[in-house]
């Protein structure tokens, strides 16, 4: 976060707390006469919409204010810059649907496979197959409960296992043990790492995604230097899900950019300055 908080109530008053508080999906409650909760309207006036900005540019030639075109030579694709947030470089329409499909589907079946870690890794352990498990209706279950042969010595065997239904989770004599449906630790899946953060050198990110952050990187680098990404976090988000402000510095070489890449549902992004009291600026991802 940006360093330690005095206090709640003056938490409150910080510009980037407005902002995270503005923004925020707030449902009401319901009448009776209503089953779902009411979803309060966002005021989104203020945020800015990358795409409409493209759109606009190629009709005309034009930005609003503050936001300019960045001219990289040999790197086809737009990209904008604030010209309050130096270093800050947005690409719209940087992959194509086909694109953004693969990725999406990297992200729910090869991204969370064990040697990678998940959320869920300290909990369960190593969880292979998740988006098939729900696919399948299974049950996760403890290993040493269940009914699979397992080899008994084996520090790197699961401790726990998809099954087809719960009643493998009981056992004569013993009661019922901890039992979790796939779904629930689909829709419960919160982030997964790649590359240096989990393995220290032994495991590698895969080449392609290596290639695509390499590629969006370009606008960021020095002329003939080449970006080397060796870690990535991958978070996943439901409809309503929030990421508080947070400040990425823990990278040892500052002078390196960070890719991100936004798939999926639309959310709205708070790129903030140099202290919470600074007013952060709001876009469409």
């Amino acid at each position: 976060m940006y360093g330690a908080e005095a206090g709640g109530a003056e938490t409150e008053r910080t510009a980037f707390r407005r902002a995270e508080k503005r923004y925020k999906l707030y449902k009401s409650q319901p009448p009776r006469s209503r089953k779902q909760p009411v979803v309060n309207r966002t005021d989104l006036s203020d945020a800015i919409d990358f795409l409409a900005v493209l759109e606009s540019f190629e009709r005309d030639g034009g930005t609003p204010e503050g936001i300019y075109r960045f001219e990289c030579p040999g790197f086809a694709l737009p990209i904008f810059c604030l010209e309050d947030r130096p270093g800050f470089y947005f690409i719209p329409c940087a992959l194509t649907t086909e694109e953004q499909c693969h990725w999406i589907r990297q992200s729910l079946i090869s991204f969370p496979q064990p040697p990678n870690r998940t959320n869920h890794t300290a909990i369960y352990g190593p969880i292979s197959d998740l988006l098939t498990a729900v696919q399948n209706k299974k049950i996760l279950v403890a290993a040493e409960h269940s009914n699979v042969d397992l080899v008994d010595n084996n520090m790197r065997a699961p401790r726990y296992i998809f099954s087809e239904t719960s009643l493998d989770a009981h056992v004569e004599g013993q009661g019922s043990c901890k039992s979790v449906a796939a779904s629930v630790l689909l829709r419960k899946l919160r982030w997964s790492t790649l590359g240096l953060q989990f393995d220290w050198s032994k495991n590698k990110i895969p080449n392609d995604l290596c290639l695509l952050a390499k590629k969006m990187a370009v606008p960021a680098m020095s002329s003939g230097e080449e970006f080397q990404p060796e870690a990535a976090i991958v978070n996943y988000f439901g409809p309503s899900d929030m990421l508080g402000g947070h400040l990425d510095d823990m990278e040892a070489d500052w002078s390196k950019p960070i890719v991100s890449i936004s798939l999926g549902c639309k959310a709205i992004f708070l790129l903030g300055g140099k202290s919470r009291e600074d007013m952060p600026v709001s876009m469409f991802l």
